[in-house]
């Protein structure tokens, strides 16, 4: 098949499609539901973080009182500021967990002056920003699941442990060795 019948085959595809799909030739997006925006809206009034999350103080008034433009425009800062904050929290534990693990493996001086500068730098920010973004995009239930792990990592002690005193009456596991002339708990025979 030459490349001009491929083409054709497409073209008369795309002139047979159902009628549906041709209303505009775009993807179409569902009316919001306003009252359950306006609902969870309310929730953050009652909750007291309508102030921190959409940058507004309201009221159980107001909320009712909104036009449906209005309860969208909250809603959209909400939705910012939940990924704003995820995003942050995402960074930072990745920060945290990377640069342990950087740690174990090479002697880094000031591992919270390390830390920091890593927080601070706009192009690790940027990228890590954007992964996040698009992987709360995607799997936005899973990240909290990955957030809990890396908070769970940031509580361990990576530190070294304290090898075991060797003794020449001890095992490799620690076990007291007993031999013909030891009795267990007695000082050995002479």
């Amino acid at each position: 098949m030459s490349a001009e019948d491929a083409l054709t085959d497409v073209m008369q595809l795309l002139e047979t499609e159902p009628a549906a799909s041709s209303g505009g030739g775009g993807l179409v997006l569902a009316p919001p539901d306003i009252p359950a925006l306006r609902e969870h809206l309310a929730v953050l009034v009652s909750r007291g973080k309508a102030k921190e999350a959409v940058g507004a103080q309201l009221t159980h008034e107001q909320v009712k009182r909104m036009s449906d433009k209005e309860v969208e425009k909250y809603t959209k800062r909400y939705e910012t500021y939940v990924g704003s904050k995820t995003t942050e929290s995402l960074i930072d534990s990745f920060i945290f967990v990377a640069s342990k693990a950087v740690g174990m493996a090479v002697k880094i001086k000031d591992i919270e002056a390390y830390q920091k500068e890593l927080r601070a730098d706009y192009i690790l920010n940027k990228e890590l920003s954007d992964l996040a973004g698009n992987l709360s995009l995607k799997y936005g239930r899973f990240l909290a699941a990955a957030n809990a792990v890396f908070i769970t990592t940031k509580h361990i002690d990576f530190s070294p442990q304290l090898p075991v005193q060797s003794h020449s009456s001890w095992d490799e596991y620690g076990y007291p060795l007993l031999g013909i002339d030891e009795v267990d708990g007695s000082a050995p025979a002479e």
